[in-house]
């Protein structure tokens, strides 16, 4: 058995696959380090099996111990981790408004911070922590009525998300003994970048506090949608200081060229599929580091399921089988056959 993630020494894993052999036959399991926290990036194309990948990471630290995983699944795929026991899912999350500065609220609702408006409801949310108090203060403000206004409006449409409880979810409850997995399919983008946001920001405070003895591992499918709102600074802390309280980050997608530059070189592990578009190919030739020889697009995997790991703690590259997952995968596209037999859409 070989450990991805850890340079020797005994400690907690997650079962992972097998190498990849060039003739493609099965060689040594593999096992992904879990005793320690990581910053890892999952990529590849639609369709081959990135989705699937994060959904074995989930299984195997729901099974461990002295971990907690939490999964965001912006596509809802990834109910099916309920099937063994070991995982709830929260069909409609609800996060702590006081979670979010106010710098973020104005581009949560998509106001210029400059404007009248923006500055109005800036200088509210400095002085509220709930909803309800930010609209509070914003109809007691010494300011232009049309900035009000303007400002009561945005405020309006982010209350009607219905994500916002002070009594939502918490480091807590999400740093329980199964993986949760958060259900923002049916949310719009700046809401589910609103719970993201929310919930790393709750699971580092807590590390950093020691209020959770279980090492958080947060998992984001569609990563880029998450990089590209108001969650990034909360994704970016996790990337760049959340391995010190002992905070995972696992981000996953489509669109490797749609990331910033520091999610490729701060993740310890990256797990590469099949990627064929030129401006994904390039950012993974960009991640590579300096102990790996060949351009990590050189041989890049061809079937489902087939990956390639860079491994930083060990400074070794290595081709594997991704094992078949204990739960289903609900990942797959539609088909005109299955609607016509009447079997599931997903």
């Amino acid at each position: 058995m070989v450990v991805i993630g850890r340079d020797g020494g005994p400690g907690a894993t997650v079962e992972f696959g097998r190498y990849r052999a060039p003739d493609g036959s099965a060689g040594a399991s593999v096992e992904l380090d879990c005793e320690s926290p990581h910053a890892a990036l999952v990529v590849g194309k639609r369709g081959y099996g990135k989705s699937y990948t994060l959904g074995v990471l989930a299984e195997g630290l729901a099974a461990g111990a002295g971990v907690a995983p939490v999964v965001v699944d912006p596509m809802d795929v990834f109910g099916t981790l309920t099937a063994d026991g070991s995982a709830t899912v929260v069909t409609e999350p609800r996060v702590d408004p006081d979670a979010l500065p106010p710098t973020a609220w104005c581009e949560l609702v998509g106001l210029d911070p400059e404007s009248p408006g923006g500055a109005a409801l800036w200088r509210a949310a400095a002085t509220g922590t709930t909803v309800a108090e930010i609209g509070a203060t914003l109809a007691e403000l010494d300011c232009d009525q049309a900035a009000r206004r303007a400002a009561r409006n945005h405020l309006d449409l982010a209350a009607s998300w219905d994500v916002f409880d002070p009594d939502g979810l918490d480091a807590g409850s999400l740093a329980s003994g199964t993986a949760t997995v958060l259900d923002v399919s049916g949310l719009p983008a700046a809401a589910a970048n609103a719970v993201v946001r929310a919930t790393a920001t709750a699971l580092y405070r807590a590390r950093v506090q020691g209020t959770v003895a279980r090492l958080p591992w947060l998992l984001v499918d569609e990563a880029h949608a998450f990089f590209d709102g108001v969650a990034a600074p909360a994704l970016r802390t996790l990337l760049t200081r959340g391995r010190q309280p002992g905070v995972s980050l696992v981000a996953a997608t489509q669109r490797p060229s749609a990331l910033p530059a520091v999610a490729a070189s701060q993740a310890d592990l990256l797990v590469a599929h099949r990627l064929t578009d030129r401006r994904d190919r390039e950012a993974l030739a960009r991640a590579r580091p300096s102990y790996v020889d060949e351009d990590l697009t050189a041989r890049m995997p061809t079937e489902p399921g087939e990956v390639r790991v860079v491994d930083d703690a060990t400074e070794r590259l290595h081709a594997v089988q991704v094992r078949e997952r204990r739960t289903p995968h609900d990942g797959g596209s539609p088909t005109a056959s299955a609607a016509l037999t009447g079997r599931s859409l997903k």
